[in-house]
């Protein structure tokens, strides 16, 4: 196999509301900060532990506009996505670097009062085409990668819940 594997997926809350801004060619660029949590048992002390991760996440396009749309601080979400490490030069002329994962999947995992706005609505990155470099932000391939998993539908199952079109707003909790 002479390919890697570049996949993210995390479950976790925003730590702050979503940040959007549009490119010159429309598209939407979201940025959220996003906090996963693991907890253990200290095999010493008997005491639980907790260990917190913040997350760059962007999201471009379509999904980036849902994203700031629905997404609040403290919003549960589970995004799927790969990493990507940007460079640019900061202002005193020094070359900079940021790691970020670049979602190309998003299910909100709030229910309907609690800020998660549709409350799991599915949106795949490759709604929109899936062709574009989402303008000179450092991601090459980007439209080839991220395209390709999210049109086929496959991943909709995914153990969460089905297409937005099969919610009925009669749930019973």
């Amino acid at each position: 196999m002479a390919r890697g594997v570049n996949k993210v997926i995390l479950i976790g809350n925003l730590g702050a509301d979503p940040e959007t801004r549009f490119m010159p060619s429309g598209g939407a660029v979201t940025n959220v900060r996003l906090a996963t949590s693991e907890s253990w048992k200290d095999r010493q002390s008997g005491q639980m532990q907790e260990r917190t991760e913040w997350h760059r996440v962007v999201f471009f396009n379509k999904l980036g506009e849902i994203a700031g749309e629905y997404l609040k601080k403290g919003s549960k979400v589970y995004i799927e996505g790969s990493i990507r490490t940007r460079k640019w030069q900061g202002q005193d002329g020094q070359d900079r670097y940021t790691t970020e994962i670049v979602a190309s999947e998003m299910q909100m995992l709030d229910g309907r009062g609690e800020g998660g706005g549709q409350g799991g609505g599915f949106a795949p990155q490759g709604n929109q085409g899936g062709q574009g470099n989402p303008g000179g932000y450092g991601n090459d391939n980007f439209g080839g990668q991220g395209g390709n998993a999210p049109q086929s539908n496959q991943n909709q199952g995914g153990g969460f819940s089905g297409p937005a079109d099969d919610f009925d707003d009669d749930i019973p909790f």
